[in-house]
């Protein structure tokens, strides 16, 4: 899509009904989807963390970066993620922390990113992490920088890939929740997307076909 007219939509995005659970669980493992069924949010006394979903013009494309994360001992090794991470005590919102975070992960300065609404929270249950999406974009082409610490690679992702029917897949992958277990994800490169991203997407996506189909 050409960013152009990805920005003629940006205000028509704004007043649209998120799917909420019902996009997520298209996108869950059947086993997640379980867990998520009688969650008590108060039982569990979750952290807090917030993600940006960026686009953004690349060769007048619209497109949308994710991140590989580097491989470390934890439940979050070398998966596909949206640039973000924890709230601080220090921060006034969790707009503010999906902003910081995103500038310490990739070097995207706030200034350079306006802020078109906030998605429905996600709760990630093998790490405790309530997730609070963003969905912003930039106007000029961007570089980035990844903080060599948490990030092993960019992804930059076309919209009109992401916005394809063509990469929902289900794969076989060892997970928190046992081993050989069917999940569906999007095939993005060589990656697999899966989980708590693929559920976020999975809004996103809907909430974007939406907007789209509507305003043609």
């Amino acid at each position: 899509m050409d960013f152009q007219d990805f920005l003629q939509y940006v205000p028509n995005l704004i007043p649209v009904e998120l799917p909420a659970e019902a996009a997520h669980i298209k996108m869950a493992p059947k086993e997640r989807a379980l867990a998520l069924k009688n969650l008590d949010l108060n039982g569990v006394n979750p952290r807090i963390a917030a993600v940006m979903m960026l686009c953004y013009p690349k060769n007048e494309k619209t497109h949308l970066v994710l991140i590989v994360r580097n491989e470390y001992k934890g439940v979050h090794s070398s998966q596909i993620a949206f640039p973000g991470g924890k709230y601080e005590t220090f921060d006034s919102s969790y707009q503010e922390t999906a902003l910081r975070e995103t500038h310490e992960e990739v070097g995207i300065l706030p200034e350079k990113i306006t802020i078109i609404k906030q998605f429905t929270p996600m709760y990630i249950p093998p790490s405790n992490f309530l997730v609070h999406p963003f969905l912003g974009f930039s106007s000029e082409e961007l570089s980035f920088y990844p903080d060599v610490r948490e990030v092993a690679s960019v992804i930059e992702l076309p919209l009109s890939v992401f916005l394809d029917d063509k990469i929902i897949v289900d794969t076989t992958l060892s997970t928190s929740y046992g081993d050989n277990i069917v999940v569906p994800a999007f095939q993005i490169e060589n990656h697999m997307v899966w989980g708590a991203t693929a559920m976020i997407l999975s809004e996103l996506r809907e909430v974007m076909k939406i907007t789209f189909e509507e305003n043609l």
